[in-house]
């Protein structure tokens, strides 16, 4: 199950927010959690995607909804959030990806076929 959340941060806070959404995500350690990824969006300044593996929707909303560590996780984040983030449960349609031995070697261009390229 893929979690992905929008989360627009209150302008001027988002060196802040990083540093504590880093601070926070030790919280989310709960049974059913596989891994998160915070990305920050290169177009809107302040915009950030969260994604959140795990194994059942009930190991969120339930789970880590309904642990200690969640009430933690709510007094450190949801101040920074304006407005307050849709929250939305996704899962597995497709999937591709490259093949393991493509990813240790950088793409190589090829020139273009009508291009010249100056002699050395």
């Amino acid at each position: 199950i893929l979690e992905a959340v929008m989360l627009n941060v209150r302008p001027g806070m988002e060196t802040e927010f990083e540093a504590t959404f880093k601070q926070a995500s030790a919280l989310i350690l709960q049974e059913g959690y596989l891994s998160d990824e915070l990305h920050r969006c290169l177009e809107l300044h302040g915009k950030y995607l969260l994604l959140v593996r795990w194994t059942t929707l009930e190991a969120h909303t339930v789970t880590f909804r309904q642990s200690l560590e969640y009430q933690e996780w709510k007094q450190l984040l949801h101040h920074f959030y304006d407005p307050f983030p849709v929250v939305e449960h996704f899962e597995e349609v497709i999937s591709t990806a490259l093949p393991e031995n493509l990813h240790a070697h950088p793409v190589r261009r090829r020139a273009h076929p009508l291009r010249r390229w100056p002699s050395p």
